[in-house]
């Protein structure tokens, strides 16, 4: 399996912002998101080739209840269910933070953190554009996702007419509790994320949805292993 990072941090986003949290970081993503902020790990050879075992024994040192199993894109990975089967008896809490572009059933997780890319995520280089928005929504995967397991959504917000765009993608998925929908700001300097954060606040008190932070953004902007 191809890990690109193991760390110890706390979770920047969703409704476990605040929470230390081992995270690891799997290689490989189909997309080629424009405001991505893990780029390194988008090549599938990003990383360092770790088993289950390793992989546990380098999680368990941080002695933390809480694990993040992140990427890339974790459901990229054809290992994810024996990585997860390994893990699962020594951690409390498990999260999988996924853009819902695909489906596993069954896998021993508390929550399926999912972040559907908007067409605000296309990439500039046309050479992948057309790839992006073909990849970039999975309306099946999705909505078993949302039925078989516990679920949050997460969008990141870089303008107002964003906001149409969620409303007309949650049309086409099982209904999901607004306190479990969060609207965040696409920003990638602490600057940045300020303005962007008046913005995404005010689009949830318009909706009742839920405002998300990017701790990591605001913290550690740009640095790797946070």
């Amino acid at each position: 399996m191809e890990v690109a990072e193991i760390f110890c941090s706390i979770q920047g986003e969703g409704s476990l912002a605040g929470a230390p949290s081992v995270f690891v970081r799997l290689a490989g993503c189909p997309l080629r998101c424009r405001w991505c902020d893990t780029k390194y790990a988008r090549s599938p050879l990003a990383g360092e080739k770790l088993s289950p075992d390793k992989i546990l024994e380098t999680v368990r040192q941080y002695n933390c209840p809480r694990l993040v199993v992140t990427g890339g894109e974790p459901f990229a990975q054809p290992q994810l269910a024996e990585l997860l089967s390994a893990l699962a008896p020594h951690f409390d809490h498990i999260t999988i933070e996924t853009a819902g572009i695909a489906f596993l059933p069954n896998l021993p997780v508390q929550l399926m953190s999912i972040s559907p890319k908007l067409s605000n995520s296309a990439p500039a280089d046309p050479a992948f554009k057309d790839l992006h928005e073909k990849g970039r929504l999975n309306f099946r995967a999705l909505n078993a996702l949302l039925t078989h397991y516990n679920c949050q959504l997460k969008f990141v917000v870089e303008a107002a007419d964003d906001l149409d765009e969620i409303l007309e993608l949650l049309k086409s998925l099982p209904p999901v509790p607004k306190e479990k929908i969060f609207l965040m700001p696409q920003a990638v300097t602490p600057e940045e994320y300020v303005e962007k954060s008046r913005l995404a606040a005010g689009l949830c008190l318009r909706t009742g949805f839920c405002f998300s932070p990017r701790l990591q953004v605001l913290l550690w902007p740009g640095q790797r292993g946070k």
